[in-house]
C-alpha cells in the first residue's frame, strides 16, 4: 500500500480550495480529492455532500477531470462539498476494485461530515461515463450494504450494460462507439466477461429490483451508444416507484457537454442539469443511521 500522506492543497481560486488526501480502501490507499467552497460557502444545513465519479469507460480518466466536468460548478456555484476518488482502473485491477474504492470514498464522506461541513442527509453521488455507470452500481451496492443511505444520483450518460443494445451495436459515432464499448467491458468485467452471471453492481443494467434506490436525474444525446440503456435504467425506476427523469439530445454524441461546452446545446444541457441539481437539494433527504 501506499504510504499516507498529509492533505495537501493542490489548486486554490476564489471560489473554492482543492486538496489531495490519502484513505484506505480494499486491500491499499487511495488517493481522493475533496473541492470546498470559499466565495458560494453555504450553512451546513443547506451544503451538499457529492461523490463524484470520473468517466473513462473503467479503463482511463482519473479524478483531476473535476476541472472539465460538471462537479466544479457544483461547488463553484451551489456551495457544495466533493469527494473524487482515483479508484483503480480496469488495466489495473478489474471488478470490483472500482466500486470497492468508490465505496470507501463513499464512506469517508459520510463519516467525515462534521469535518467538511456539509448536511449528512443529503449525500448525492454522479459521475460522467463509466462513472455514472459506477454511481449507479455503487447507489445498489450502498442500497444494500445498509451502511450510507444516499439522497440523490446522478449518472450522466451511464455506461450500464454489457450485453448490446439497439443503440450500441453497430454503432460507429465518434468519441465512443461499439468497438470501444466492447474492450472496455472487457477489461471491466475481466473473468466476467461473456458470463451470464455478471452482477449488477459490475453492469446496473443486470439488476433485478430497483425498488428503494435513490431518486435519479440523468442526460444523454441520441446518437452515442447509452442512450437506450439510460432511457431503460429511467424506465425501470420509475416502475419501482424511484422519481427518475431523462433529458435526450438531439445530434449529440457522448460526452458533449464536457468536449464541447461553447454549443448552444450543450448550454441548454448544462443549465438543465444545474436546475435538476438544485431542485433535488430543495426535495431530497436521506438521514444516515
Amino acid at each position: 500500500m501506499k504510504q499516507k500522506k498529509e492533505p495537501k492543497v493542490i489548486y486554490k481560486d476564489q471560489y473554492l480550495i482543492l486538496e489531495s488526501e490519502w484513505i484506505e480502501s480494499t486491500g491499499r490507499d487511495i488517493e481522493i480529492l475533496i473541492a470546498r467552497p470559499i466565495k458560494n460557502a453555504k450553512p451546513k444545513e443547506e451544503t451538499q455532500g457529492v461523490l463524484w465519479l470520473h468517466g473513462g469507460g473503467y479503463m482511463q480518466g482519473t479524478a483531476r477531470m473535476f476541472f472539465i466536468t460538471r462537479a466544479i460548478d457544483l461547488v463553484k456555484k451551489y456551495g457544495a462539498v466533493v469527494v473524487s476518488p482515483e479508484y483503480r482502473l480496469s488495466k489495473e485491477a478489474p471488478y470490483p476494485a472500482a466500486l470497492e474504492d468508490a465505496y470507501s470514498a463513499l464512506k469517508y464522506l459520510k463519516e467525515h461530515s462534521l469535518e467538511l461541513d456539509y448536511n449528512p442527509s443529503q449525500i448525492f453521488v454522479g459521475g460522467e461515463s463509466a462513472g455514472g455507470g459506477l454511481t449507479a452500481g455503487l447507489c445498489m451496492y450502498a442500497r444494500d450494504k445498509g451502511e450510507v443511505n444516499i439522497a440523490f444520483q446522478m449518472p450522466l450518460y451511464p455506461m450500464l450494460d454489457n450485453i448490446d443494445t439497439e443503440t450500441s451495436k453497430n454503432n460507429t459515432a465518434p468519441i465512443w462507439n461499439t468497438k470501444k464499448n466492447h474492450r472496455a467491458w472487457k477489461l471491466y468485467l475481466g473473468d466476467l466477461y461473456g458470463s451470464q452471471n455478471v452482477p449488477p453492481y459490475a453492469a446496473p443494467a443486470r439488476q433485478e429490483d430497483y425498488k428503494n434506490l435513490p431518486p435519479m436525474y440523468t442526460f444523454v444525446g441520441d446518437l452515442e451508444p447509452f442512450l437506450e440503456e439510460t432511457l431503460t435504467f429511467a424506465k425501470k425506476l420509475n416502475e419501482a416507484g424511484v422519481e427518475a427523469s431523462v433529458d435526450v439530445y438531439s445530434n449529440c454524441v457522448h460526452a458533449f457537454d464536457m468536449l464541447m461546452p461553447f454549443k448552444e446545446t450543450s448550454k441548454v444541457a448544462i443549465m438543465k442539469f444545474e436546475e435538476e441539481f438544485v431542485k433535488a437539494s430543495k426535495t431530497y433527504f436521506a438521514d444516515q443511521k
